[in-house]
């Protein structure tokens, strides 16, 4: 929240903060939960800490942000006013840390209960800023899933891209609101081919829509309280675009509704989330035994980041990695036994150069025994290191300074490989353990629904 253009930093606290607590929307304001702060005073105790870090700090920043809010949905007969403010309570605290002063309002005035939660730019000590970050909104969106899931409660489980207002997200067959039934009716009276302006007109008013002309033309149907300017339906329905499909200069194209889902690939998202939510059967009970939701939470949450929304993709995908990391494996340990070929292969070249001067001694002494059992230990290295090179089929031994390039190259090759290893091993762990919680929790009903079916045909 930022400083509304003629408007006092007073002014935009308290219109902000009105608005969340509005007691018609607020059960009479019992729907009203705070952190460090009185929900009746929140305006005027969030302007006293800017002052206090005015006077603290001395800075004073161009395009200041006086406050942060979030908007929390829940799908429509899923949960009760009290369990919503609760939950937009622990999802405030976690991201706020305890360290600013927070209120959450819950609004039960449209058919989705949902929360406004606003806090404090300014921290409790009054020393700091909230600090933001970069993709916030998915770690958020992470906070609320697991708090809803842990709950029982249903999430979104293909987020796409820009926010929406809930309704986007009900229901495929949700009501209409009047702009679709606005945008349904001039398609419908469109595709009649009327001849003129007001032929048009006509046929929307005998659809029961009341008409306003001027600047900008405006419809109001049954159940309105407003009039719809065309201009707020979309490039298919401004009026000069009308005109000219009437006129026969252009093509009407409707505007379509965007699905939620695809109804091609069954959602693993949304069988998980079925299952929690029904919290019966055999393998719900199994599954619960060894797991709980904040597991299955992470589970879902990995499925929907990485696309993972039907079982084969998701088969498919753990394989791919374990074949990758196998393969890198083996390119690893292949490395080191080069690397270990190398410093045996040095160290016998060093023994063989530092013995050398004795096993000559020893040639002249006609192999004397004598001579051997003095000097033993330089007599089986030499014979070490030749046995060595003969089995690697040297007939020249290769310089020192060639050798520990060779080495060092290795060594940067392994060094490279082995930060891949890493995060290929963590990513194969991450799909792996979500691919045997999806089995385990979608897989037991089955596996006992057979058994069942095993043991009643024994019976007969």
């Amino acid at each position: 929240m930022h400083i509304n253009k003629g408007k006092t930093l007073a002014q935009c606290l308290t219109d902000r903060t009105d608005y969340a607590k509005n007691p018609d929307k607020t059960h009479s304001g019992e729907l009203v939960s705070s952190f460090m702060c009185d929900a009746d005073l929140v305006d005027s105790q969030f302007l006293l800490s800017k002052q206090i870090y005015l006077q603290k700090t001395g800075r004073i920043q161009k395009n200041d942000v006086i406050a942060y809010q979030l908007r929390q949905s829940f799908k429509p007969g899923e949960i009760s006013p009290e369990l919503a403010n609760q939950i937009g309570y622990q999802l405030a605290e976690k991201v706020t840390k305890g360290n600013h002063a927070f209120i959450v309002a819950t609004h039960i005035d449209k058919s989705h209960f949902h929360n406004h939660i606003i806090w404090n730019s300014t921290n409790l000590n009054c020393k700091k800023k909230f600090r933001n970050f970069w993709n916030s909104t998915r770690a958020i969106q992470k906070i609320n899933d697991l708090l809803c899931l842990q709950n029982g409660l249903s999430i979104v489980e293909n987020p796409r891209g820009k926010s929406k207002d809930y309704g986007s997200w009900l229901e495929e067959e949700k009501p209409l609101n009047f702009s679709d039934k606005l945008r349904f009716a001039i398609d419908e009276v469109l595709a009649e081919k009327p001849e003129n302006l007001d032929e048009f007109f006509s046929k929307m008013k005998s659809k029961g829509f009341e008409i306003k002309t001027g600047k900008n033309l405006a419809f109001k149907g049954a159940g309105q309280r407003k009039f719809i300017r065309l201009r707020s339906l979309g490039k298919s329905y401004q009026e000069n675009n009308l005109r000219e499909v009437i006129e026969g200069k252009k093509e009407h194209k409707p505007q379509k509704r965007v699905r939620k889902y695809n109804d091609e690939k069954v959602n693993l998202v949304i069988d998980l989330q079925s299952k929690i939510s029904q919290k019966k059967g055999a393998g719900y009970e199994r599954w619960a035994k060894t797991f709980n939701l904040k597991q299955l939470a992470k589970t879902m949450n990995y499925l929907t980041e990485n696309n993972l929304l039907n079982y084969e993709d998701l088969r498919a995908k753990a394989e791919g990695i374990i074949n990758e990391f196998s393969l890198l494996s083996d390119s690893i340990k292949f490395t080191e036994k080069q690397m270990a070929e190398i410093s045996i292969l040095q160290k016998n070249i060093i023994d063989f150069a530092k013995t050398k001067a004795v096993y000559e001694d020893y040639k002249k002494s006609g192999y004397s025994s004598k001579f051997k059992e003095e000097n033993i230990t330089e007599i089986l290295l030499h014979q070490a290191a030749k046995n060595h090179f003969k089995e690697l089929g040297l007939s020249k031994l290769p310089k020192m300074a060639d050798l520990k390039m060779e080495y060092a190259t290795l060594f940067t090759e392994k060094k490279k490989a082995y930060s891949k290893y890493n995060s290929l091993k963590k990513e194969m762990q991450e799909i792996l353990n979500a691919k045997a919680n999806v089995e385990q929790l979608l897989e037991f009903d089955e596996k006992e629904e057979q058994q069942q079916k095993k043991k009643a045909v024994q019976s007969l």
